[in-house]
């Protein structure tokens, strides 16, 4: 009973009109913003490897690493593998339009998470739930996302998380699953109680070099099957537009699977990314918006193209007709979907070397995602406990986290994927409503910041003189870090 209802519940949440809804903001905000998302790419890139951390805030490139660990989990490898399965190598192509539309609907959510955020026992904290209350004047409704939040972050994703690298490890190399719940949890322990600044160096140091190493293995195979590049790349543009013979009668699972799984991928619009980027020591909010603008291409692009290219250049995958349950294509008999399409991939060039990759790969993605989960769950907290109360609930917040690492290390359900997905779908409701809603103060910040651009300044933030109200932080200008502040004197 409580398992159908879980059911329906997470069909209503994820069904067609959510897919839909977030497609028309994604379109809606890169027509008002004139497609930042193309006419700034190079400030982006500039922006990226431009700002410093402070006392209070970490850098640009550490909020960005910070919310790409949180982007780039197991989906990449399992997400890109089902979407090829199910839709066929035409959804890489609808994979990277939505990327595209959604990049502008990144930037409006961080760029308020900047304008509306707060300074907390010395550090910076901000989101969809600051936002909310801040920007449109609604608690309840701010309390009923950080309370979603919570729920989905730090009970029910992370354990899905740790069960893929239990079982990468125990397929690849035989290590019994509660030895690697107890790795995972010490180590964990030791990145998440020491604070974001220590969350925030160790995804500057861990998600660069995973995705380099990624990036790395997919150029080699492209390299070895360097003829196929014109036949590869002709199927994925003919299959995404139903030209393909084999592909035709599924153009529109095609179009929808590259959808679906381009929004997971991508996270835009869900107020996820949002939360890393309220952590950043910026002088405008609009820098850090751009800077989240770009990080779903690079976890897009990179990663997930990377995924799509392996799988399609060595033909390691087989397609489905949903509707009839005829296979298209079947390259790999009795494999399903999944890291399975990758590792056979992997094998094709380094046979046996598969199975190892993926586990790999999957610590990696995996283990970085589920402290960017510790983050987004820790800020909330902070949004809905106030005062003495907070430390022990912090203390709270960290054991609770690591007994579902350990206890999904161990053992897990689909009702807890489902549940958690309920958690997720709430805040992509909540957050895309919201930021509908507050489009005009995240416009008012990109004009502000591109007047300041072409008189050769650089960008500096005043909400008052602006108009944008409960914008405190901003309220008298930008205020230099107290570490900035302190060099300044000296000189």
């Amino acid at each position: 009973m409580f398992e159908q209802l879980v059911t329906s519940i997470n069909g209503v949440l994820w069904s067609a009109p959510l897919v839909i809804f977030i497609v028309a903001v994604g379109v809606y905000f890169s027509i008002r913003t004139r497609f930042l998302q193309i006419r700034h790419i190079k400030e982006m890139v500039r922006l990226v490897f431009s700002g410093k951390s402070s006392n209070e805030g970490v850098s640009s490139f550490q909020a960005l690493a910070m919310s790409l660990s949180g982007r780039i989990g197991v989906g990449n490898i399992a997400g890109t593998a089902t979407g090829i399965a199910f839709g066929g190598p035409g959804s890489v192509f609808w994979m990277w339009v939505i990327t595209f539309i959604g990049s502008s609907a990144a930037f409006v959510e961080s760029t308020l998470a900047q304008i509306y955020k707060e300074k907390q026992d010395g550090e910076y904290r901000g989101g969809p739930a600051f936002y909310i209350e801040k920007g449109l004047g609604w608690k309840w409704f701010g309390v009923i996302f950080a309370i979603a939040t919570l729920l989905a972050m730090a009970v029910l994703m992370p354990g899905i998380q740790a069960n893929s690298i239990a079982e990468g490890m125990k397929n690849a190399f035989g290590i019994n699953n509660s030895i690697t719940g107890l790795v995972v949890i010490l180590l964990m322990g030791l990145i998440i109680f020491g604070g974001v600044k220590r969350i925030a160096r160790v995804a500057e140091l861990v998600v660069p070099f995973m995705a380099l190493g990624y990036l790395l293995l997919a150029l080699t195979i492209i390299a070895i099957n360097f003829e196929r590049i014109p036949e590869v790349f002709g199927l994925i543009f003919k299959s995404a537009f139903g030209a393909e013979e084999m592909f035709g009668g599924i153009l529109g699972s095609t179009i929808m699977w590259g959808v679906k799984r381009g929004l997971y991928a991508n996270e835009a619009g869900q107020g996820t990314g949002a939360h890393p980027a309220a952590a950043a020591e910026v002088s405008h909010p609009a820098k850090q918006g751009l800077v989240q603008s770009f990080s779903i291409y690079l976890d897009v692009f990179l990663v997930v193209t990377s995924t799509a290219l392996m799988i399609l250049f060595t033909n390691s995958y087989n397609t489905v007709n949903e509707k009839t349950g005829e296979f298209l294509v079947e390259n790999l008999k009795g494999v399903e979907s999944g890291p399975a399409y990758t590792q056979a991939a992997v094998d094709t060039i380094i046979p046996g070397f598969g199975s190892a990759f993926v586990a790999i790969a999957l610590f990696f993605f995996a283990f970085t995602t589920i402290f960017a989960y510790y983050y987004i769950a820790e800020t909330n907290l902070a949004y809905l406990v106030k005062g003495k109360n907070r430390k022990p609930a912090m203390f709270l917040l960290k054991l609770i986290l690591l007994g579902s690492v350990f206890y999904g290390a161990v053992k897990t359900a689909e009702l807890a994927w489902a549940m958690g997905d309920i958690g997720l779908g709430i805040m992509v409701w909540l957050n895309l409503i919201a930021i509908v809603l507050l489009f005009k103060p995240a416009n008012i910040a990109l004009k502000d910041y591109e007047e300041q651009l072409k008189k050769g300044l650089d960008p500096e933030f005043n909400s008052t003189k602006l108009g944008i109200k409960n914008a405190d932080f901003w309220a008298n200008g930008y205020q230099k870090s107290e570490k900035e502040e302190s060099k300044r004197v000296a000189n």
